[in-house]
């Protein structure tokens, strides 16, 4: 999901553009400019700071008034652009709980304040910054697993997917509502798949109908030093890091359930660096405390059957998914390497009528969100959710690794995927109400 010309981290690239945007010298201004320590701040708290702060992905702390002034002018562009917070969904097809944009206020606020010099106003009035959890985005979490041992990556060359085992002994079924893949080494982790497999899960009855001939399972191009283990045992994916991902934290009054005896199992996707390093990856969970949540399965549809002419400029490739009985629809993960440009969800009902639930018209490859409904959508038995992604396999998109080859299928970002997370419940429960908070993917 990333080749080594990817800058490492979702935030290191969000101001690379910027970074010699720095503030201007303190000017004369108006009383009633805005102020760092008042209005800036509580903006930079509630939308920034979860990953602009130490020990996180963003390049830089905006924690203090001493952090953020050297920014100043480089959070003012970005803010104004739309290049920070990151969202790409187009506003006029749908609303999302886990919508990342400023509103218009707090742009001008903030362009308010640049232009009057940044000025930093009374210390007493920044209110209390947020509490975080050193190392976890999602708090403390109640249950951890980590690798059995430290991973070594080379310097050079291409690594293949590698597969990592941990048992959970867990003696019941658990309701998990967050979960957070934590790489030890983000400079050398392109991408984790978290799966469980379980062999109760054999049992649980599949609610979704994939397209049957471009769902087939894609073949790895190699297999790596721990290749995945044959086994019958169904595997559930469960959650993801990759670029611009973040935790995956379940809508209030839902959770994901784990069978008892369960084992996580890992997809592992490293990126040379240049230098030798190695890596033990986390994962942390967070378990439900409701009695009774609303559970939310994982799964995904894609077309392995793509393929990319050589320097095409405007290629669509679909995939689609099939639904056997009611059900509600959380979130849609949409994800392509760097031919990708933009994406389109459409629900196609049983009765001919089709509408847009998701368009992302300028997708990037470093910034993979799920989008979270505000409203869940609730799914009759016999609709379809087809998706449509276009790519650009020319000398027009900067990001091409080859534009003279042929691309289809593969692992690696120099190949291609059509591919699509997706959350959902089986049946309509009566507790849909997304929270307008803080979701699954932001």
């Amino acid at each position: 999901m990333r080749t080594t010309v990817i800058v490492a981290g979702m935030a290191a690239i969000c101001f690379s553009a910027l970074v010699g945007l720095k503030a201007a010298p303190p000017q004369e201004q108006p009383a009633s400019a805005p102020t760092f320590s008042k209005d800036v701040a509580p903006i930079l708290f509630k939308n920034c700071t979860h990953c602009h702060r130490p020990g996180e992905v963003a390049p830089m702390s905006l924690l203090t008034y001493k952090d953020a002034r050297p920014w100043a002018k480089a959070i003012q562009a970005a803010v104004l652009t739309g290049v920070m917070p990151p969202w790409h969904a187009d506003p006029a097809h749908g609303e999302f709980a886990n919508d990342r944009r400023l509103s218009d206020p707090d742009k001008n606020t903030i362009a308010a304040w640049v232009s009057a010099g940044a000025p930093e106003g009374n210390p007493a009035d920044v209110p209390p910054p947020p509490k975080y959890v050193d190392g976890w985005q999602i708090g403390e979490p109640d249950v951890v697993f980590e690798m059995a041992e430290d991973y070594p990556v080379p310097a050079k060359g291409v690594v293949e997917y590698e597969w990592m085992y941990i048992p959970t002994n867990f003696d019941k079924a658990t309701y998990v509502q967050a979960l957070e893949i934590r790489p030890g080494n983000r400079k050398l982790v392109h991408h984790v798949l978290a799966y469980y497999r379980a062999k109760s899960d054999a049992q649980r009855v599949p609610v979704l109908l994939f397209d049957s001939e471009r769902q087939r399972p894609p073949v790895p191009s190699a297999s790596g030093l721990r290749p995945r283990r044959t086994d019958t045992t169904p595997a559930r994916l469960i959650a993801t890091y990759a670029p611009g991902t973040l935790p995956q934290v379940f809508p209030a009054g839902t959770a994901l359930r784990l069978e008892a005896g369960g084992v996580l199992e890992l997809q592992m996707h490293y990126s040379t660096s240049g230098t030798a390093g190695t890596d033990r990856t986390k994962i942390g969970l967070i378990l439900s405390k409701d009695p009774a949540p609303v559970e939310v399965l994982a799964s995904h549809f894609f077309n392995a059957t793509l393929r990319l002419p050589a320097r095409a400029t405007d290629v669509r490739v679909d995939a689609g998914v099939a639904f056997q009985q009611d059900a509600t629809v959380w979130g849609l993960f949409p994800h392509t390497h760097l031919r990708g440009k933009k994406w389109e969800y459409r629900l196609a009902l049983p009765d001919g009528t089709e509408r847009v639930i998701l368009s992302v018209p300028k997708y990037d490859f470093n910034w993979q969100t799920y989008y979270m409904f505000r409203e869940p959508l609730r799914v009759p038995k016999g609709s379809r959710i087809v998706s449509s992604a276009w790519y650009d396999n020319s000398t027009r998109n900067a990001s091409n690794p080859d534009p003279n080859v042929d691309v289809s299928w593969g692992d690696q970002t120099w190949e291609e995927m059509q591919y699509t997370g997706l959350l959902y419940s089986a049946g309509a429960p009566a507790r849909v109400a997304v929270e307008a908070g803080r979701t699954a993917g932001n």
